[in-house]
């Protein structure tokens, strides 16, 4: 099955065709935060969903690593003989942990150009890839067009998890298939929708019943991150040194999820022991409203050594959750081949995606070889803009 992503991504950005003629040559500045009505009205012209102003500079002004760094540039922009912006790319910092070190990374987002300079976009993404003082370039939202871009920039696949499939199942089964059949262009998409939700409903029907047996473990949802998530954190980095490892910090998580969380749009179900975390899954909505398709992604899941199987009933506990309020499905992207194996236990549905999604680039190369040990990564959809 084939279900279009709404996740924002990468905008396309062919190169002009050889023999065409290129406008003047734009130029190009960093992004100031006035500049947000022309960005906003760049990306909605071409399909992009843009933030609101507040979440939109919530990037920046309450990022924990911006705050701590004396000039990041905010992104770049490209401007035409009359001062309007006609290209754009955001630059967020992140901070990330390795082998007892903090590393600064650096990930884009909503790359966009207005069509007649597409020739320059090459140029302004390099400012991206080009910056100082940046230890890792990660970007977790790449598309099949803006593949050879990465790659023109030595970017590479993360070598760690299935980054061009989706494992997901359907929580909803009628509405599930009117969305589907509707992306087709069937017409009578609501009648026909009927014999097939009861054809998939009977192809999971087994599986239906383990969906209970995630009310055996103590599972809570929290409604925000407390003091247990820096313990946590703090333990897990300890536990993996040559791990990567996004920083994870209650003030991280605040500020990654503060504007899905005053939205709803995010669930954080634990397992604890007293006052102690064992494992967190984090789960945000992530809808395609043109398909009227209502969806939930796990975008994270951390646990301490030799409990990777509370992944388990954590799902579960969120797939009766979909199921009680309607949600058509929920959907997994990415992650260890350890997590993966554990998903795959639990029979879902998949879906091809039309691109590898995660790249990197380590600016150093003892870095750069460390990384492409598979056994250094847990890459989950917190990485990179995944989840912002």
């Amino acid at each position: 099955m084939s279900l279009e992503n709404s996740q924002v991504e990468v905008q396309p950005l062919p190169l002009a065709e050889e023999g065409s003629a290129k406008p003047a040559h734009p130029r190009v500045r960093e992004t100031e935060f006035r500049d947000y009505a022309q960005i906003t009205a760049l990306e909605s012209r071409y399909g992009l969903h843009p933030k609101r102003r507040e979440e939109w500079t919530d990037l920046w002004v309450h990022n924990p690593v911006y705050r701590q760094i004396s000039h990041w540039p905010l992104g770049w922009v490209c401007e035409d003989g009359d001062h309007q912006i006609i290209g754009s790319v955001a630059n967020i910092p992140l901070a990330y942990e390795f082998e007892g070190r903090t590393l600064i990374a650096a990930t884009s987002r909503a790359l966009v150009m207005d069509s007649p300079y597409r020739a320059y976009s090459f140029s302004l993404l390099s400012r991206f890839f080009n910056q100082k003082n940046v230890d890792l370039f990660i970007n977790t939202t790449v598309n099949a067009k803006a593949e050879k871009l990465q790659e023109a920039f030595r970017a590479v696949h993360v070598p760690a998890g299935a980054w061009d499939r989706s494992a997901f199942w359907i929580t909803n089964y009628r509405a599930f298939t009117a969305s589907l059949l509707a992306r087709k262009g069937i017409p009578g998409a609501t009648v026909l929708s009927y014999p097939l939700s009861a054809a998939l409903f009977v192809r999971d029907t087994l599986n239906k019943a383990l969906w209970e047996q995630g009310d055996r473990i103590d599972i809570e949802f929290c409604s925000q991150f407390d003091c247990r998530f820096d313990v946590f954190f703090d333990l897990l980095r300890k536990s993996y040194p040559h791990r990567l490892l996004a920083s994870r910090s209650s003030a991280f998580l605040d500020w990654h999820f503060k504007h899905a969380f005053s939205a709803n749009r995010v669930w954080v179900l634990t397992v604890g022991r007293g006052q102690e975390l064992l494992a967190y899954a984090i789960l945000c909505r992530q809808d395609n409203p043109e398909l009227g398709l209502e969806r939930m992604r796990l975008v994270d899941f951390q646990t301490m050594p030799g409990r990777e199987a509370l992944l388990r009933p954590m799902l579960l506990r969120a797939l009766k959750r979909c199921q009680d309020e309607g949600t058509h499905m929920l959907e997994a992207i990415g992650f260890s081949f350890e997590k993966q194996r554990l998903i795959e236990s639990m029979s879902p549905h998949y879906r091809e995606l039309a691109s590898w999604r995660y790249f990197y680039k380590a600016s150093d190369p003892d870095l750069a070889a460390s990384l492409k040990d598979p056994q250094a990564w847990d890459p989950t959809c917190f990485d990179g803009d995944s989840s912002l």
